[in-house]
């Protein structure tokens, strides 16, 4: 049997030397419409069939991914595991199952046919309509910072968003394929969340993923507009390393990250100071945090729900913060700023937050876009930022603000 037809929950990254010629890309290409896509630096799944849904009760998630894992190995399945998306709004249903078949394979950066371009998308007629519109978004951010001068709060994090419809019927797919192409080392996903949705979009950051006792979370918070032009684009990079309201930023949400995982773990390893990664798009402050868990125990999905929301997409202190984006954003984020991933019975996986992603519905995507707002925050700037990061989607779509 081939590494891309296993059914299998844990695979290892492939040789560098020997990658595995096409057989993350064969899932890539394989995924319609309905299928559970999940590409991670450590791995590719595609899982198929409805299974068995994680119902929507008043027990703890982790005790509902848990019961539905035991059903499924009841049930005569070998080796299950949960995949799906969890809302901003931890109160609110989750789109999570356990499929019926699920197919494995390396990470797409190892597979050489990724280097091969995408299909450019077609000249398309767009109709795009920002909720908010930019200058009120704008008034949004400074009367968060006016709140956070006379004390109220230190950060929020204000999104977004932008509705885009089209012609004709949306081609997942060919998206898909071109946000996977354009930034292969990160987390590509399509899920479905309801009866003809989808959430599908290519998230930088990892929320949490734990493989037996080691547990990685890498914060993302601090971010910048990449440049076409490479001296600009290094100066920008070198900037945004060297920037106090960026750094600070992150500091925060660094320090909420191990305040959250220092409970379940023997040991942290949190860097003093924070790295660069980058998309096509963006530039972001970065931190790799590593522990060692206490008791295997504590699962991964148990560890997310634990760091879920960090600061980077919610703010100090959270329950402050969720109520200022509640009373400034005129829309429900939904699954946006929640969290995607997969976890299995052994209680490893992997989750990644939900950001540069979008809604998908016959024919309208709904994209989102959110900033860090401190007290040091201009309006102009986080609008600036909003629109940058709206551009991992829109070039995937062939559409232009």
């Amino acid at each position: 049997m081939s590494t891309a037809s296993q059914v299998a929950t844990h695979t290892a990254p492939a040789d560098p030397a020997h990658p595995a010629v096409g057989a993350a890309t064969s899932l890539l290409d394989a995924y319609t419409p309905g299928d559970h896509f999940l590409a991670t630096p450590r791995r590719t799944l595609l899982a198929r069939g409805p299974g068995h849904r994680v119902p929507h009760d008043e027990r703890p998630l982790t005790d509902r991914v848990d019961a539905t894992l035991t059903a499924a190995v009841a049930s005569g399945r070998e080796s299950p595991l949960v995949m799906g998306a969890i809302p901003f709004d931890h109160t609110a249903p989750a789109a999570l199952h356990v499929p019926e078949s699920v197919r494995c394979a390396p990470p797409l950066t190892s597979d050489p046919l990724i280097a091969l371009p995408a299909s450019a998308p077609a000249a398309g007629d767009w109709r795009i309509r920002p909720v908010p519109e930019p200058e009120t978004y704008g008034k949004g951010v400074a009367a968060a910072v006016e709140r956070m001068w006379r004390g109220e709060f230190s950060k929020v994090v204000l999104a977004r968003t932008l509705e885009l419809t089209a012609k004709g019927p949306l081609d997942l797919p060919a998206m898909l394929q071109r946000l996977a192409r354009r930034d292969p080392a990160g987390y590509t996903f399509a899920l479905p969340t309801g009866p003809g949705r989808t959430l599908i979009g290519a998230s930088p950051e990892l929320l949490v993923s734990r493989h037996g006792k080691q547990v990685v979370a890498n914060p993302l918070a601090g971010s910048t507009p990449r440049s076409a032009d490479l001296a600009e684009d290094v100066r920008r990079a070198a900037t945004l390393l060297e920037s106090a309201k960026d750094l600070h930023e992150h500091a925060v949400v660094v320090d909420a990250v191990h305040q959250a995982l220092a409970p379940y773990c023997t040991d942290l390893t949190v860097p003093a100071r924070p790295t660069l990664i980058r998309t096509a798009t963006m530039w972001h402050l970065s931190t790799t945090v590593t522990g060692t868990l206490a008791s295997a125990d504590a699962s991964a999905l148990e560890l997310a729900c634990a760091l879920h929301p960090t600061p980077a997409v919610c703010g100090t202190p959270t329950s402050t913060a969720r109520q200022v984006i509640a009373e400034t954003e005129p829309f429900d984020r939904g699954f946006f700023t929640g969290m995607v991933g997969w976890g299995n019975a052994d209680g490893d996986g992997e989750w990644v937050v939900t950001i540069r992603c979008a809604d998908a519905e016959e024919r309208t995507l709904r994209l989102y876009a959110g900033a860090g707002i401190v007290a040091a925050s201009e309006p102009e700037a986080e609008a600036a930022e909003t629109a940058a990061k709206f551009r991992t989607f829109l070039s995937a779509v062939g559409a232009e603000l």
